[in-house]
């Protein structure tokens, strides 16, 4: 049921009816979605049905279809204009059997305005007789008026005219025609005049008028014609996406009665079929992710506006080389691996080594025996492939090119330890073409030459008598119809092997890369779902391991936790997100939702709210207090432990044990006490801590937190209050209150220095403004004896001044060496100082 998604396929959806036409006395009949029986000489036909259909999580569907066809037949598909958009996009069309796919259109999504300015009729979207006539002149046509005789001729001109009659003026309309002798005629235009075209061309154009007019009324029906030529009766294939409905999943968890079983995991699909088209026996794949998928409006015609070039007097055209290569590409290998039966191996071990004996790269095959080993430079490598239960095949030169590279391998029946050495040369996949291309693969030419593949896979699809036949064959359009009529009238195995390769031959090898994410769900059993019809099918029918449990996480307000399944998703299958019911002692028990949930992974799913426990949570918060002290580099950082306890307190009520899960938040920065209860797990957001609570017993669950906190000082800046304060809290030991208090008193002495040199350079200024005063006086003496006197005494004064300034200076000039000197011892105490401590 499980099968990996190893690259991104053509994904489509055709909502419309397949028509096929046949070619009848020259005439082409378009015919419903059909095959032409040759037996019944081309009266009898069957659908082309619907084989394969995969739909996807983000919207889109992948539909296969595969039919007959015969002869030069047209193929009609009919979408809406939503649908014919991813249709452009992914719309796969191949001839099975050696035909040819000659060409696809479809009509134009265009304005109707800018349609009908197409055609040789001069007419709008709604045009009046008078306008329609005037369209036509220069036709020839034939006009009757009542019981008259009807005039022939070539339309002149349609003109309003205005009669007087008894009753006043009259307006109508009158025709002006000239006839073969070259006689005018008038006609008037009223409810008793036909007028009929005779030019045939023109009944044809307004044909294609009345056409476009029709086709605004049915705006949203799109046809595609598909043309193919070919001789004989020959398969069919087409593919495309298109929009459908959203897949829903939802599971049934049956938990046992008995103690030693495990939980019964069902799961089931809801699937729509909206596509207007019944859905017969087909393969039916559901897949579990959501790849990219756009809209884009190929259906409407794009025009863009060109610059005017000028011609240049003279153009001259000289021949170009181009560079060669300078590297090739990586390569990639695949193939498939099947047992003498042919039957696919799957889980197989595939292994590249290089010449040296080095694993370059490894791969496992999936349920259908492929495999696929990619980014290989091109070189020689050794390829091992191993499975349980056989014995392993060694290639030697195995040569990789880049592009694609084939190697199968058909095991033989023995053990591992048994290997088989083989010499293998796979070649790379190349086709060789004449044809006119089409963006989606679909070309229109002929194929020619002989690919390096072969046939590979297909003989482990084919009975034993027919494959020598197709083994070893080179891979080119004779033998893909030599394939093809092996199994006459049964198009059904033509869908694995024959499909890919044709894919190979008609379009360019392109290589898959595998979309981890994505998990696909293949139904065992085809499926029968008529249009607009929906279904239930099975995807998942496993046993899990589950144990009950009860969930608080605290968001209900009341008190009350939530019934919940712990789950191992212990299958080997992604479950894909939905909702979920518990069946429970045979009765319902509740529903809830899930997300996705990988192989081996964990998850509890809540259901339904226990009536049985009550839970209660409180916090208590503890004083902080300095845990670490470190110094360094004249620093000193204090960690700091913040702590919060909080406290579950349980009540069961019921008369079994109960075992309770309590999410408890995960807050940033926080870490739980190592003696403290760990968590059971974590999980975004939460730690789930798990506790057992006894019948009618109160249970109690404390949950200690602890968050730290840096503080950070400078040792240069600690005062001698903050040394005594860190002391007495306790926050620092008592060899760093010491080396503290050593560093603080050889401050004391810088700064005591420093005070010095301040106060000796107030007693300058003190004596530098003095001295001031003191000139200021002396010039304001006159030369009188005591004038003189007093001069001198001023003189002897500034002189003893000078004296004191000199030795003041002197005193501040040995004072800054003493303070210079004791700041360097300080700053060599602080960064030699390197102490750690945990209190």
């Amino acid at each position: 049921m499980k099968r990996f998604i190893a690259g991104v396929c053509v994904l489509a959806l055709l909502t419309g009816p397949i028509s096929a036409q046949e070619n009848s006395k020259g005439q082409t009949k378009a015919v419903d979605a059909r095959e032409t029986s040759a037996a019944s000489g081309g009266n009898e036909s069957t659908r082309l049905p619907v084989r394969r259909v995969v739909l996807y999580k983000n919207g889109v569907g992948y539909f296969e279809h595969l039919g007959r066809v015969r002869g030069s037949q047209d193929v009609h598909v009919d979408f809406t204009s939503a649908q014919l958009n991813d249709v452009l996009k992914s719309l796969t069309v191949l001839d099975l059997s050696g035909g040819r796919i000659t060409g696809v259109d479809y009509n134009s999504e265009a304005p109707l305005a800018r349609r009908l300015a197409t055609l040789r009729l001069a007419l709008g979207e709604k045009p009046t007789v008078a306008e329609f006539l005037g369209a036509l002149r220069g036709a020839r046509v034939e006009i009757r008026s009542g019981a008259g005789a009807a005039v022939a001729g070539k339309l002149l001109s349609v003109e309003r005219k205005t009669r007087m009659g008894t009753a006043g003026s009259v307006e109508m309309e009158q025709i002006s025609l000239i006839s073969d002798a070259g006689e005018v005629r008038n006609v008037d235009l009223n409810t008793s005049t036909s007028v009929r075209i005779v030019d045939r061309d023109l009944n044809t154009e307004v044909g294609k008028y009345l056409g476009l007019v029709a086709s605004a009324r049915e705006q949203d029906v799109r046809r595609m014609t598909i043309s193919t030529t070919g001789n004989g009766e020959r398969n069919l294939y087409v593919s495309y996406i298109s929009e459908v409905p959203i897949w829903k999943t939802t599971y049934r968890i049956v938990l046992p009665s008995k103690e030693g079983k495990k939980p019964l995991l069902q799961g089931w699909a809801i699937v729509d079929n909206t596509v207007g088209e019944d859905w017969n026996d087909v393969e039916l794949s559901l897949v579990a992710g959501a790849p990219h998928s756009f809209i884009q409006q190929l259906s409407e015609p794009y025009y863009g506006r060109r610059p005017v070039v000028p011609l240049p007097e003279s153009v001259q055209l000289s021949p170009q080389t181009h560079s060669a290569t300078l590297s090739g590409g990586n390569g990639y290998l695949t193939g498939s691996v099947t047992d003498p039966s042919g039957a696919a191996v799957g889980n197989a071990n595939v292994v590249v080594k290089d010449r040296n004996g080095t694993i370059i790269a490894q791969a496992a095959t999936d349920s259908a025996g492929e495999y696929t080993v990619s980014s290989l430079p091109a070189g020689s490598y050794r390829a091992e492939i191993s499975a349980n239960g056989f014995k392993t095949n060694a290639y030697t030169s195995v040569n990789v090119g880049a592009g694609e590279n084939s190697l199968d391998s058909e095991m033989q029946v023995g053990t591992v330890s048994e290997t088989v050495e083989v010499s293998a040369e796979p070649s790379v996949l190349s086709t060789s073409s004449a044809s006119v291309g089409y963006g989606n693969g679909v070309g229109s030419g002929s194929s020619g030459g002989t690919g390096g593949g072969t046939f590979r896979g297909l003989a482990g699809k084919m009975a034993v008598a027919n494959r020598a036949s197709i083994q070893g064959l080179p891979l080119n359009g004779s033998n893909l119809m030599a394939f093809a009529k092996l199994a006459p009238g049964a198009p059904a195995p033509a869908t694995s092997s024959a499909i890919d390769e044709a894919r190979e031959l008609d379009s360019a090898a392109a290589s898959g890369q595998g979309l981890g994410d994505l998990f696909e769900y293949k139904l065992k059993d085809r499926v029968t779902l008529k249009k607009n019809q929906s279904a239930l099918v099975p995807i998942v029918q496993t046993d899990v391991e589950a144990e009950k449990v009860s969930l608080w996480s605290g968001t209900s307000g009341s008190g009350r936790p939530l019934r919940a399944i712990w789950m191992k998703n212990t299958s080997a299958l992604t479950l894909d997100g939905g909702s979920f019911n518990v069946l429970e002692s045979e009765v319902f028990a509740g529903e809830g939702l899930t997300d996705p949930i990988k192989p081996g992974e964990k998850r509890l799913l809540s259901y339904a709210t226990d009536l049985g426990l009550l839970v209660e949570a409180k916090q208590a918060a503890s004083p902080q207090h300095v845990t670490k002290v470190k110094m360094h580099k004249g620093t000193m950082t204090q960690v700091s432990e913040e702590q919060q306890r909080t406290t579950y307190t349980v009540r069961n009520q019921d008369a079994t044990p109960r075992v309770l899960v309590i999410e408890h938040p995960a807050r940033t920065g926080w870490t739980f006490l190592k003696n403290s209860k760990q968590p059971e797990e974590q999980a975004p957001g939460t730690s789930r801590f798990r506790m057992e609570v006894a019948p009618n017993a109160t249970a109690m669950l404390p949950v200690e937190e602890v968050h730290p906190l840096f503080t950070t000082y400078q040792i240069s800046d600690l005062t001698d209050d903050q040394i005594v304060y860190f002391s007495k809290q306790g926050s620092v030991t008592a060899d760093m209150a010491d080396a503290l208090k050593k560093i603080s008193a050889q401050k004391a002495v810088v700064t005591k220095l420093e005070q010095e040199m301040e106060d000796r350079q107030k007693d300058i200024d003190r004596i530098v403004d003095d001295q001031g005063r003191l000139r200021e006086n002396m010039k304001a003496l006159r030369g009188s004896a005591e004038e003189k006197a007093l001069l001198l005494r001023y003189t002897k004064q500034l002189d003893d001044q000078e004296t004191q300034l000199a030795s003041l200076r002197k005193k501040i000039t040995d004072t800054e060496a003493q303070r210079d000197a004791a700041n360097e011892k300080l700053e060599t105490t602080i960064d030699d100082l390197n102490l750690e401590a945990t209190l």
